[in-house]
């Protein structure tokens, strides 16, 4: 299938490891140019140099210049921005009881508020264009709360307060304002997860990935590389009539409907 990507621009945050890196790849194997960006400069760098048609920066998109600048980097070497996708690390794993309201606004620091920078920087071209894919990359804990991520929880289901208002306000417009919310995947986050309950629990690790590999139906944890082809999909010409959706990618994790 042709997904119609092809000179399209893109610009992913967070991507330099795990889920953003893997829907770059993706993105760039669909014939996109693809800006984006992680905190450290060498390995983005080092990424986008293996990739056709690529710039990767060192950048920080919860500092208030950082969105601006990754944008600028997609505009100045392709053109406007057609295709967003939203993507940055998570607070780290903590309980509801055990939060402050200090907890609370980092996790909105680190969830919201640079994405709604990024969304502000694209939308206007967007919409005046007529075309636009802007694409969350979220958790299955905003339709199911994850134990011992309550941050990650707060920040994730006030930014998918945020884009389902927004899809309804620019789906006349040409752009479509999705989520993808990845269930068990193996990437470093997944680990990071694993080692907290793993200490907090008292037992080792491997006992806590076996009983967490156990509530998936599909009997396994996914792939990075499977879950940005459902990103790289939204992002598709095919898509075109999705818009406010959360499309869960977790081997049938969440039983809910």
């Amino acid at each position: 299938m042709d997904l119609g990507l092809a000179g399209r621009v893109a610009v992913v945050p967070g991507a330099t490891s795990g889920l953003g890196a893997a829907v770059v790849r993706a993105l760039s194997s669909e014939g996109a140019h693809v800006a984006f960006g992680g905190r450290r400069v060498e390995p983005a760098a080092r990424q986008a140099a293996e990739l056709p048609s690529a710039v990767g920066i060192g950048v920080d998109i919860t500092h208030p210049d950082g969105p601006r600048s990754l944008v600028n980097a997609a505009t100045s070497r392709f053109g406007p921005v057609d295709v967003l996708v939203l993507n940055g690390g998570g607070p780290a794993p903590s309980t509801a009881a055990g939060m402050s309201a200090e907890d609370a606004l980092e996790a909105v620091r680190l969830l919201v508020t640079g994405h709604i920078r990024l969304v502000e920087a694209v939308l206007p071209g967007m919409r005046e264009r007529g075309w636009g894919r802007i694409i969350a990359i979220g958790s299955s804990g905003i339709q199911e709360p994850i134990a011992g991520l309550a941050a990650s929880n707060v920040g994730r289901g006030a930014l998918a307060g945020y884009l389902k208002t927004l899809a309804a306000e620019v789906a006349a417009d040409g752009v479509t304002v999705n989520m993808v919310l990845p269930g068990r995947i193996e990437t470093d986050r997944m680990k990071q997860v694993y080692g907290a309950v793993s200490e907090r629990q008292g037992i080792p690790e491997q006992e806590v990935r076996d009983a967490s590999r156990a509530e998936i139906p599909a009997g396994r944890f996914g792939t990075p590389e499977e879950f940005a082809a459902a990103v790289t999909f939204l992002a598709g010409a095919q898509a075109s009539y999705i818009t406010g959706e959360q499309l869960r990618c977790d081997g049938g994790l969440v039983r809910a409907y």
